[in-house]
């Protein structure tokens, strides 16, 4: 696993920080936004001329956050892996994002006309383009996509990587997304009327929104295969998974929760699992009145009365967007591996809809099972359950 976020800039920096209860939400540092000083975000603490020297860039390349930040969580996970040589075996990249090069867009939109120099970054601006740069950066040669489903995307890129692994096409797939701030991103939430001016709530009464945020995740997937022939230490396994669409409304989820009921149900469809070996859901959880309604519905059509420990990490990092999936799927693992539920931050008063309470203080508890919830605009809904290894 490879993580960057506002809590940590590496995978133990970021499991300090959740049994810490330290959170990274602050006012930012790096972003021109006329929200400055009203608006609290999770923010990296790097520049992009740190990281271009971290990762040893050249002058002209032409990277945006999305993809720096991206090469830096992708490059540890390989890492971490103990890969030498990155294309002994088939192996792929599936990388997530929303931003995209939305960063460089913003910032020298009108000097294309008249700056050459800068026009670089025009091809950085597709989405795509940040995994190729984050590929040739780690000099994959094999297949490389892009999954872009809003808040959803990392997710949908962890499950298409298992079921190319599932499939034979591939015998190891690097997973994951990555998402900077961006001014666009931040006038457009707000917009919506889902940002909060103070830190964000999640599945309390008093919820009033989503502090943004941006990260970097990656994992490396492998077939039992290749884990067998080389002797692999495996984390975790990924269980289950399911997508589905609730078809409701380009920016909101249904209140009945039909999508993300659904992506859950499937996800225990293909683990084999019952809803009594879940230990511990890490929750969507973005403290928007919508989605903390949907999501609290959806869990107890699945789960009944007997609902399993939850939580939300969203008051550590803020709403990574496309990264959330893969932040969390990184924080699902550290929960199996280190036997605690991370508590939901902020919490004080239930909602009226129905008594679901989180839990509000690290636990520590034997974890064999999580399931984690990602929902995204356009009703994009997938659950993801990692089994201890």
């Amino acid at each position: 696993m490879g993580i960057i976020s506002s809590i940590g800039n590496n995978v133990e920096e970021n499991y300090s920080a959740l049994i810490q209860g330290k959170t990274g939400i602050t006012q930012t540092d790096y972003l021109e936004t006329i929200h400055k000083d009203t608006l609290k975000f999770g923010e990296i603490k790097f520049s992009n001329a740190e990281l271009e020297k971290i990762l040893n860039l050249s002058p002209d390349h032409r990277f945006p956050r999305t993809s720096l930040l991206g090469t830096f969580a992708a490059k540890q996970a390989v890492e971490n892996a103990g890969i030498q040589e990155v294309n002994e075996v088939p192996t792929g990249l599936i990388s997530s994002t929303s931003v995209g090069g939305m960063d460089k867009t913003e910032k020298y939109f009108y000097e294309y006309f008249d700056n050459e120099s800068v026009r670089k970054f025009i091809l950085s601006h597709d989405a795509g383009e940040t995994s190729h740069q984050i590929a040739d950066y780690l000099g994959i040669k094999g297949f490389v996509t892009t999954i872009s489903t809003a808040c959803s995307s990392a997710a949908n890129a962890i499950m298409l990587g298992a079921r190319l692994i599932q499939s034979g096409q591939l015998e190891r797939v690097i997973v994951g997304g990555s998402d900077a701030l961006s001014i666009f991103t931040i006038n457009g939430f707000n917009s919506l009327m889902i940002l909060t001016d103070g830190v964000n709530t999640p599945f309390d009464q008093n919820r009033k929104g989503l502090n943004l945020g941006e990260a970097a995740a990656y994992l490396v997937l492998e077939s039992d295969s290749q884990v067998k022939k080389a002797n692999k230490n495996v984390l975790a396994y990924l269980s289950g998974f399911g997508n589905a669409n609730d078809a409701f409304h380009q920016t909101a989820s249904s209140e009945n929760g039909e999508g993300a009921t659904l992506a859950m149900q499937k996800a225990f469809v293909v683990s084999g699992l019952k809803t009594g070996d879940i230990d511990y859901i890490n929750a969507h959880g973005t403290a928007t009145p919508n989605n903390d309604l949907s999501e609290g519905r959806a869990i107890q059509n699945v789960f009944g009365n007997t609902v399993p420990v939850f939580s939300s990490t969203k008051p550590f990092t803020g709403h990574t967007l496309a990264a959330a999936a893969s932040v969390e799927a990184v924080y699902s693992i550290l929960a199996l591996q280190n036997n605690v539920v991370f508590p939901n931050m902020n919490f004080k008063t239930p909602m009226q809809e129905f008594g679901l309470v989180p839990q509000t203080e690290l636990l520590e508890r034997e974890i064999n099972h999580v399931l984690s919830n990602s929902f995204g605009f356009g009703g994009n809904c997938s659950t993801l359950i990692f089994s201890k290894s």
